[in-house]
């Protein structure tokens, strides 16, 4: 006869928790991706919210993008998708220009300035970037989706 023996009780009460304790760790760290911190403006307002109130208009022509901000809620920066023939560039707005106010397009202020654009543009997404404060980070941007955005037609 052919002896079998299984494993020993201990071993696999220790194998069990071991598994446990790994899932368990892997679903905590899961969860804790998932959730973010949230980012308010200054008067504890979601920022995803106030993305909502932004309101601005925007035009461009030969090489030049005029912005004006027409609402309440200051815009600190703008991302420019510029789409192309299957393709499309993410630059953004007066990055590398002086004429860009530091804190951002305030109630009523416009800027003017250069945008590149590739051959074969055919439109630009202006999406507004808004900033606010986080807890553990203090100030922080964030970059509103981008239905919220503004569609330029380049002829």
């Amino acid at each position: 006869m052919i002896k079998k023996r299984g494993m020993s009780p201990v071993i696999a009460t220790v194998l069990l928790v071991a598994i446990v304790i790994a899932i368990g760790l892997i679903v905590f760290l899961w969860f804790r991706g998932i959730t973010e911190e949230a980012i308010t403006k200054f008067d504890g307002t979601n920022v995803k919210l106030v993305c909502e109130q932004v309101s601005f208009s925007a035009d461009y022509s030969d090489g030049n993008i005029l912005i004006s901000n027409d609402g309440n809620v200051p815009i600190y920066k703008f991302k420019a998708k510029i789409v192309g023939a299957g393709s499309y560039a993410t630059v953004i707005v007066g990055e590398n220009d002086t004429a860009w106010p530091v804190q951002g397009l305030n109630q009523g202020e416009a800027y003017q300035g250069a945008l590149e654009l590739g051959v074969g543009s055919t439109k630009i997404i202006l999406i507004p970037v808004l900033i606010g404060n986080t807890e553990s980070e203090g100030k922080k941007s964030y970059t509103c989706e981008e239905r919220h955005g503004k569609e330029i037609a380049v002829l």
